[in-house]
């Protein structure tokens, strides 16, 4: 069930993609436009500013009153996005889309937290994480089948019949959050709660690795069906070369979840972290022996392997960033859910709005976040080690 939460971010985005060329004939864009990038770009901006609230209020009222109103407005924008009239219109959708499914977001998250800790809830997130990996295996797929029988629009009822069907689910849901946690909602109870999010400093370091790396993935969700197109020239191929890789993304978390409880979630993290760097700087020297347009099988699979190295990292950073926020749970996942999605929406739409027919944006990005979360992702581990010598 929290999975598939989780996954109604994942079908939000991975649905539509087959159905841009669609869209953009629809809006008379042109057949090679970038704009329809600004569809995923304004989701998650949606979602990352409304995590802000949700917060606080699943951290007071508790978690399941947050899921619903998520469910609603998800629904809601979802209806506003088949009916949009204007590209305008459906960007305004998008974004109200994206500030209800920061509601299942930031739920999911924070029960997570209120009922596993350290290295099993690494684990946890990885299960969790292969099966909602599962939504960019099929979700293409089935946009495709439905755009190739009905108009584009159906992609988006159809998520609206998905949320419906899982409103009716959660209803057995239990409530996670423990009372003696409420926080008090007025002004100073909300800033003592982002103030000790805040003080872990160790924890907000992976929490901007997180950030970094996912300013990379989201340009890869918002170009790949350009860069597919009009570098590889295999149009066609979308669904499968997308599903495969977020197969090959599920496989990487399930081999995490398997290993994270023998090597701990701070070592994994640390060392695939460097594996990840140099992934993006053999992508980096792909773009620029083949000047900006390599064939897809030179560029194809190491871009394969640097997503599964991304799923690697994801569900250990997560847990790494809140072990220490057991007691502001819902506003951990808030603070760092809006940073995550948010910088890293914000990055993704500036390296895609660079694109210029090749795959050098894209590899800057992957070389770019990588060594970032490198960076703050060593110096986490030296803050660790240093207190963790300091004498009680």
């Amino acid at each position: 069930m929290l999975a598939l939460m989780m996954a109604l971010t994942a079908l939000a985005i991975d649905l539509m993609l087959p159905a841009f060329g669609e869209i953009r004939a629809g809006f008379d864009l042109a057949p090679d436009s970038p704009a329809t990038g600004q569809i995923v770009t304004v989701f998650f901006i949606g979602l990352a500013v409304a995590q802000l609230l949700y917060g606080p209020i699943s951290d007071r009222f508790g978690r399941k009153p947050v899921l619903y109103a998520g469910f609603g407005l998800y629904a809601l924008g979802a209806v506003g996005a088949a009916a949009a009239p204007s590209f305008g219109m459906l960007l305004a959708s998008r974004f109200l889309w994206g500030v209800g499914s920061a509601g299942p977001r930031v739920v999911s998250m924070a029960i997570v937290r209120d009922s596993y800790r350290g290295d099993e809830m690494a684990r946890t997130m990885s299960l969790l994480t292969a099966v909602f990996i599962l939504v960019p295996v099929i979700a293409p797929s089935i946009g495709a089948a439905i755009v190739s029988v009905a108009p584009w629009r159906a992609v988006f009822w159809f998520c609206v019949a998905v949320v419906a069907a899982m409103a009716v689910w959660v209803a057995r849901l239990p409530e996670t959050l423990d009372p003696a946690s409420r926080i008090d909602l007025r002004f100073d109870g909300v800033r003592r709660a982002a103030r000790t999010v805040v003080a872990q400093r160790p924890a907000m370091a992976y929490a901007l690795a997180a950030t970094a790396l996912f300013g990379a993935f989201m340009s890869y969700l918002a170009s790949l069906e350009l860069i597919v197109d009009d570098v590889f020239g295999l149009g066609s191929w979308f669904p499968l070369v997308f599903g495969a890789n977020a197969a090959l993304m599920g496989l990487a978390t399930l081999t995490n979840a398997a290993v994270v409880r023998r090597f701990g979630s701070a070592v994994i993290a640390r060392r695939v972290i460097v594996g990840y760097a140099i992934g993006g700087t053999v992508l980096m020297a792909i773009a620029i022996a083949s000047g900006g347009t390599p064939s897809f099988w030179a560029f194809g699979p190491p871009l394969a392997g640097l997503l599964c190295l991304h799923a690697f990292m994801v569900p250990n950073l997560f847990a790494l960033a809140m072990e220490p926020m057991g007691a502001v749970a819902g506003t951990a996942s808030a603070l760092i859910g809006t940073a995550q999605t948010g910088v890293g929406a914000l990055l993704g739409g500036v390296i895609d709005a660079a694109y210029d027919g090749t795959v050098y944006p894209l590899a800057i990005g992957f070389l770019g976040s990588g060594l970032v979360a490198l960076a703050v992702v060593r110096w986490a581990g030296r803050r660790e080690a240093r207190e963790a010598a300091l004498p009680t």
